[in-house]
């Protein structure tokens, strides 16, 4: 075994410091995995016409743009903690797929939404639609930019089981449940908007499936897998769908009350895609106002958000976030790995959850 960061130490001994550092080596891995990968794409692609070279340059600019990596992190932990050799390159493939497939989530999410800004920047549709209007090509623009978000995401999707095709064996059946469960998960997302009905045990299927599991639960278990432990996954997924319910719920403070300069994209996002949130949810049951101030003309993002704030409800989604993230710590805390990578799991709790890097 080669003595760099991602080797364990010599004598044995996990500490919460090399437990970090081995997971962050391999972060380290998987970018340059995911950045190498899409250049050996556009130089395959590019010698075809010119044009496929800026399919993949959009891709790649959106991918290499930024983000926190938190499903590749909790794959990477799932597995380092169920002793996995770090030097596989199988699980720096497999991390890398998960992070390619949020990248086409993210793609389609922005169309689906609406929305004008991702991580800071103008979202992908965006960007085709007004180069289309820019250059006066024939059609409509807004019908080229979507067309072409949605093949280029389509293309994170298959690359991202080119990615996995590398992966340990073990991991892929959680793969395929992981998939199929975001995409439905999506789907729902998108008819309780349009329904507008107040469904909070809906809401919260929905904030499991389409993030908790998605996000936290099944990378971890991925990563468990493998490396062969697949005894670990009631404790993961106990852990990993409390802590990624709080993930999600605080997505939707963050929607509701965030800075769009720290968050990257567009603040009150939910409120004008009618999104069926817990957080929206619960307010509409106490003060039927707030679905007044969603869906007639002339309201504004601040007065929905005064009317939450009278309503006490984004009180309530703080509490329980932090009685998820306990249950998720507390879950984690007999589990049968090393004491060092149990200490880690539950520092990524408060630190996913409260957006603590």
């Amino acid at each position: 075994m080669t003595n760099d960061v991602t080797s364990r130490p010599a004598d044995g001994q996990e500490t919460p410091a090399s437990v970090r550092r081995i997971t962050d080596g391999l972060l380290e891995r998987v970018e340059h995995r995911l950045r190498s990968f899409l250049e050996s794409g556009r130089a395959r692609f590019a010698e075809v016409d010119a044009r496929a070279g800026v399919v993949l340059d959009t891709l790649s600019g959106l991918v290499t743009s930024g983000g926190k990596r938190i499903r590749p992190a909790f794959c990477l932990t799932g597995y380092l903690a169920a002793g996995g050799d770090p030097q596989d390159p199988g699980i720096v493939a497999a991390a890398a797929g998960l992070e390619m497939l949020h990248v086409s989530a993210l793609i389609h999410d922005d169309i689906v939404d609406n929305s004008t800004q991702r991580r800071g920047k103008p979202t992908m549709h965006t960007v085709f639609a007004e180069h289309h209007q820019t250059h006066r090509w024939r059609g409509e623009a807004r019908r080229y930019g979507e067309g072409m978000a949605i093949l280029i995401g389509d293309l994170a999707l298959v690359y991202s089981d080119e990615l996995m095709s590398q992966a340990p064996s073990g991991l892929l059946a959680e793969w395929h449940s992981l998939r199929s469960e975001v995409h439905v998960g999506q789907c729902l997302d998108v008819t309780a908007a349009a329904e507008f009905s107040v469904d909070p045990r809906l809401s919260r299927l929905i904030a499991l499936i389409k993030s908790g599991r998605y996000t936290i639960h099944r990378p971890l278990v991925m990563g468990a897998n493998g490396a062969g432990r697949p005894d670990l996954a009631a404790a993961f997924a106990e852990y990993g769908e409390a802590v990624g319910e709080a993930f999600q719920l605080r997505d939707d403070l963050l929607d509701a009350f965030g800075d769009s300069a720290q968050t990257g994209k567009p603040a009150g996002l939910d409120f004008s895609q009618h999104k069926m949130t817990l957080l929206l949810g619960w307010a509409m049951q106490r003060d039927e106002r707030v679905r007044t101030l969603m869906t007639e003309p002339g309201h504004t993002p601040d007065e929905v958000r005064r009317r939450l704030l009278d309503t006490g409800v984004p009180q309530d989604v703080e509490r329980r976030i932090a009685d998820l993230v306990e249950r998720g710590r507390k879950a984690i805390a007999e589990a049968p790995v090393d004491p060092a990578w149990r200490a880690e799991l539950a520092d990524m709790a408060l630190r996913v959850t409260y957006r603590d890097n």
